[in-house]
Order: structure tokens, then C-alpha cells, then sequence
């Protein structure tokens, strides 16, 4: 019989030397104040190794057998791979109404369009950008020679990309009729993007460091559009921007770059031209510090409805609750999982469920989590997601409100309260609900990411929250 793996302990003296490892290896920043989130992290794989403390682990990372094979375990576990279709609807709105058809015009003589999705995660977005290329091209498609690229750190992330197989979870923000025109069914709650998308998307494996270093394959040059979105939280301010001028670097003359809402910097400005479309901020590879002839409009962050290709408009409401859409049929309950398990490893795997479309085993996992940790605002914010996704209403109400009792300043919580109040019709309490996330997020920094949050800022939430509210307004909803 195999001996019982060692306890793990918490920060060890090792730890701060693999920290600094990590750190010089991914340029991943956002980790150098954050250790208890490292840590958490770090001691998955020391689980998984059977390793007992900081020190043996980075001994095991600087192996040169076995260590490349478990970077690439730790720098998934690092990574976010939270993603979904049409994210951002605001830019993909400018890439349809703006962008590609400015592209397009300008590329009609040679047919050749280079697109690069830099931290595609599970890809999502390359695929996205894949249906809205050839929705826009139609029969004309077959005369160009169309190439999109998906990178990223994440090895485990790009073989799921590969698949093109997604849950409603990464769909969540897709109508059905949506659905229906660019996937093939794949089983239970599992949907595949439609071969004449994936054809235009490939993958690789790719760290933007190595823009800086040399490193980088020849071949990532002459793109005519980069999307490079919440990758950049991760890296030090000062290498934030020396990697947009590499990305600018890698564009064609007049070629476009989009980053995250959250991502702007005025030092851009001065490297490429900064144009205000309406609901977003690109750059293009011209004249530096042109300004925009468009005016300024101000940028919502995610969460915001897709709007279809097809018809080009239709009329505003309320976006929708990210949580996983109602499942029709109970899914089987999952395997018996070890007794002592951290907060953080209940959510990682409440996700998955949730992501796979097991919705009654994710609701299940939360209850099971609930046990032994009550007093967790995260796990009773998920239990909530999950609850509204199988259509338990007032269940899903209680557990927001039993994470709000205890973390009052969790801002997600209030936020998605408010929007299943609304959705309720109870415009009163759900406009409060939504006041206050944006009264916390008021009182952090801008750029601040929230927990829980998907990668949303404290100004992202308030921007959010005010497009709700004024059309909650224009609905002519009663308090």
C-alpha cells in the first residue's frame, strides 16, 4: 500500500525563492502580493507530487526531466481560464460594426487576413472571432486566405480549445438560435463549434515574455488585428508596456490591437493611435498619438448581452445573470470526494461541474462544501450561481444573502442579487442590491479586480451597473 502523502504545511521558508521563480519564469505580476492565492495554488501540486514543502517542488520545477512537464501542471493552475463566446459585447460590437470591415476593405486587393487571440484560454474568443470573420465575408470567404491564431501559457488550456467543445457555461451569453447556427450538439449539455468555423482557427503554445527576450517564433508578425484581453493584469506595470509595443510591433501598418477594458494606458497613446469607438478603446499601428475621429464614448466592462450577427440590432434590455442556464434533466451525482478539502478546492471543482453542465452535481458539491465550511462567502456566492441556473429562485435569493451576512463588502454578491432581483420583477430591492456592489466598488481603485469577479474591476462593476440601472429606467419598471 502507497504511504499516505505528508501533510502540507502553510508558507514554508522555501516559498518566497519559488514565489520569485515563478514570478521571473510567467511574468506573472499579479502574484507578487498575493501569496495566500500563490500558496493555494503551490500546494495542489505539492499534493499532487507528494512533496513536502517549497524548497523540494522548485527543486522538482529546475529538474530537466521531470521539470518542464510540471511547469506546464503548475502554470495551469495559475492561470484563469474562466472565458466565454462574444465576451465583452461592447468590442465585438466594434469588430463587426468598425474594425473588420475597415480590414476587410483595406486587404480586398491581396485577400489575406491575420488575426492573433494572445491568452486565448480555452478559445472562446478565437472562435468567436472565427463565426463573426466568416459571417462577414459570406460567399467570399473561399477567395481569402484567413488565418487566426489562438496562444497561450496554458497547455491544458489549449488541448480544450483544440476540441472546440464547450458547456453552457461558455455559452451563456449566446441566444439559441445563435447556438444552433454555429455548433453541433455533442452529447448531454455539450455543444461543437461547426467545422466551417474551426477551420480558420489554429493553436499554440505561447508566453508573451518572449516578446521581450527574442524568443518568440518568427512567424508571429504582419497581423492585421491582435486581441491581447485580461492578460496584462497578470504583468508588471513596466512590462505591461513593453509588451504592447511588441504587440504593436507585430502589426501590419494601419493594423488594430484591442485590450481589456481594464487595460488602457495613457503611455499607449503615445506608442499608437488611440480611437474612442462607441463602448471601447482600440489602437492602430500608425502615426503616433493621433487622436480618434469618433467620439469618446465610455466603456462597459464584461457581462454585457451579446447581440447576434444577425439581425444587426434589436432592443436593449437587461444583460443577463452569468450563471449556467436551467438543466432539463438531473445530472448523476459525482464521485465520493475526499473529507478535508479547502474552500478553494470545493470552488475549482463547483466550476467544473458547472462548466460541464452537471448542474445537480455542482448544486450538490456546494451543499457538501456548505458543511464543513458555513461561514464561506464564496462557496454560498456559488451555490446561489448554481441554484439560479436550475431555476431554484428563492433558494438561489437566500444563498446571496447568507454570502452578503457574511462578507458585506463581496460585491458580486450584491451585484448578482440585484440582477436576480430585477429579472423577479422587483425593481426596488434589486436597484439597492445594485447601488450597493457599486458603492463598494467605489471605494476601491479603479483597476482593482474583484473577487469573484471574472476578471472585472472596480470600475468595470460600476460602469456595469449604471447601464442597468438606466435601462431598468427606460423599461419603465415600478419600485
Amino acid at each position: 500500500m502507497a504511504a499516505a502523502p505528508r501533510p502540507v504545511p502553510l508558507l514554508d521558508a522555501g516559498f518566497p525563492q519559488l514565489k520569485s521563480r515563478i514570478i521571473e519564469r510567467t511574468g506573472h505580476f499579479y502574484y507578487q502580493d498575493k501569496d495566500d492565492l500563490l500558496w493555494e495554488r503551490v500546494r495542489k501540486r505539492l499534493r499532487a507530487t507528494g512533496l513536502s514543502d517549497s524548497g523540494a517542488y522548485l527543486s522538482r520545477l529546475e529538474d530537466p526531466i521531470s521539470g518542464p512537464a510540471e511547469w506546464s501542471r503548475l502554470e495551469a493552475e495559475i492561470t484563469i481560464g474562466e472565458t466565454f463566446f462574444f465576451r465583452y459585447a461592447e468590442q465585438f460590437s466594434a469588430l463587426r460594426e468598425t474594425i473588420l470591415p475597415e480590414i476587410i476593405e483595406r486587404k480586398s486587393a491581396v485577400r489575406r487576413l491575420r488575426i492573433w487571440s494572445a491568452g486565448c484560454s480555452t478559445g472562446a474568443e478565437p472562435y468567436s472571432l472565427a463565426i463573426l470573420v466568416r459571417e462577414l465575408l459570406g460567399e467570399s470567404l473561399d477567395g481569402w486566405r484567413v488565418s487566426i491564431l489562438g496562444t497561450d501559457i496554458n497547455d491544458g488550456f489549449l488541448k480544450a480549445a483544440r476540441q472546440a467543445r464547450f458547456g453552457p457555461w461558455a455559452l451563456r451569453s449566446m441566444p439559441d438560435a445563435e447556438r444552433q447556427r454555429y455548433f453541433l450538439e455533442a452529447g448531454k449539455e455539450q455543444w461543437q463549434v461547426r467545422p466551417e468555423f474551426r477551420g480558420l482557427v489554429r493553436f499554440e503554445r505561447h508566453n508573451l515574455l518572449s516578446l521581450l527576450d527574442g524568443s518568440s517564433p518568427l512567424e508571429l508578425t504582419e497581423f492585421d488585428l491582435i486581441l491581447c484581453r485580461n492578460v496584462l493584469i497578470y504583468f508588471h506595470p513596466d512590462t505591461v508596456v513593453q509588451i504592447v509595443g511588441a504587440l504593436r510591433d507585430r502589426l501590419v501598418q494601419d493594423g488594430w490591437l484591442l485590450l481589456g477594458h481594464a487595460e488602457p494606458n495613457p503611455t499607449f497613446s503615445a506608442m499608437m493611435q488611440t480611437l474612442s469607438l462607441p463602448g471601447t478603446v482600440a489602437y492602430r499601428r500608425g502615426d503616433a498619438g493621433a487622436a480618434a475621429a469618433s467620439p469618446a464614448a465610455e466603456p462597459h466592462p464584461a457581462g454585457s448581452e451579446w447581440k447576434p450577427l444577425l439581425p444587426p440590432a434589436r432592443p436593449e434590455r437587461p444583460a443577463r445573470n452569468p450563471a449556467p442556464p436551467r438543466s432539463a434533466r438531473a445530472a448523476p451525482k459525482p464521485p465520493a470526494l475526499p473529507a478535508a478539502r479547502e474552500p478553494g478546492d470545493w470552488v475549482d471543482a463547483i466550476r467544473q461541474r458547472a462548466n460541464a453542465g452537471d448542474y445537480a452535481a455542482a448544486a450538490d458539491l456546494c451543499r457538501r462544501a456548505l458543511a464543513g465550511n458555513a461561514l464561506n462567502a464564496a462557496l454560498h456566492f456559488y451555490h446561489g450561481l448554481v441554484l439560479q441556473g436550475l431555476g431554484q429562485m428563492e433558494e438561489a435569493e437566500r444563498s446571496f444573502l447568507k454570502s452578503i451576512y457574511l462578507d458585506k463588502s463581496f460585491a458580486m454578491a450584491h451585484y448578482h442579487l440585484g440582477l436576480l432581483l430585477l429579472a423577479e420583477g422587483r425593481s426596488g430591492p434589486g436597484r439597492r442590491a445594485l447601488t450597493n456592489a457599486a458603492q463598494i466598488a467605489a471605494a476601491m481603485p479603479e483597476e482593482h479586480v474583484l473577487e469573484e469577479g471574472d476578471g472585472a474591476t472596480a470600475g468595470d462593476l460600476r460602469r456595469l451597473v449604471r447601464l442597468h440601472l438606466e435601462t431598468a429606467a427606460r423599461s419603465g419598471r415600478g419600485g
